[in-house]
Formats: C-alpha cells, structure tokens, sequence
C-alpha cells in the first residue's frame, strides 16, 4: 500500500507533452464515464449532438452559431460537474445526511438553470431570425 502523505505527491503532473497527453487521456475517461454511467448525462447528450449539428446548419450569423453551439455544451459542462459532486458524495458516504443533500440539489439546480439558459437562448436567436 502506497504511503498516503505520499500520493498526492505522486498523481502531481510533472509537465510537459506527457501532461498534455495524461490530460487528454483523463478528458476521455470522464466522457466515457459520464455517458456509462450517468443517465441524465446520456439524456442530455441525445438532445445536445443533434441540436449542436442543426447549430451549423441554422442560416444565422457565426456570433449565433457559436452562441447556439456554446450553450448547449455548457449543457454537458455543468452536467459533468453535477455527476463529480454527486460522485465524490457518495464517495465520502452513503448515508442521508442534509449536507450531502444539499449538495446534489445545488448541482441538480445548476444544471436545470443552464439548461433554461440554453433554451432561452435558442428561443430568442431563432425568434430574432425566422419571427414572420
């Protein structure tokens, strides 16, 4: 067994490509285990991918192009850090307690509020464009 005074030492980057390289490898970790893992982070993504494609195909202009691509992977961002803090919760406990609960229900809020943000979004750049 590792010393624990000595782990968090040993998980420290130490630089360079390899960093970059241990960085990315760990981004695809976390994506492929939001989307085993997390149901909300499946259903999200089943309307994010095809709302991002339509993104770029919508006759706006490139600022609303990439206004109406950005919201949605906030979507997904915030959704990411919703199932860490969900996570790392029950990682320190299974059990109830009004701590943990709160918590969950602050990213579960979070995620709601960007997904109004999205929707608000989208509604006022196609409302902007097509109102007759």
């Amino acid at each position: 067994m590792q010393d624990p005074k000595n782990y968090g030492e040993t998980m420290k980057s130490k630089g360079g490509l390899s960093r970059l390289v241990n960085a990315l490898k760990y981004t695809w970790d976390g994506l492929k285990a939001a989307a085993q893992f997390e149901e909300a982070f499946k259903q999200e993504l089943m309307v994010v991918i095809p709302l991002s494609i339509a993104a770029w195909f919508i006759p706006v202009s490139a600022v609303e192009r990439a206004l109406l691509f950005s919201v949605l992977q906030l979507i997904l961002i915030v959704e990411l850090i919703n199932s860490a803090i969900e996570a790392n919760t029950d990682h320190i406990s299974l059990d109830r307690h009004p701590l943990a609960k709160r918590a969950k229900d602050m990213g579960s809020a979070a995620v709601f509020l960007t997904i109004l943000i999205a929707t608000v979004t989208w509604a006022a750049v196609l409302w902007q464009n097509f109102r007759g």
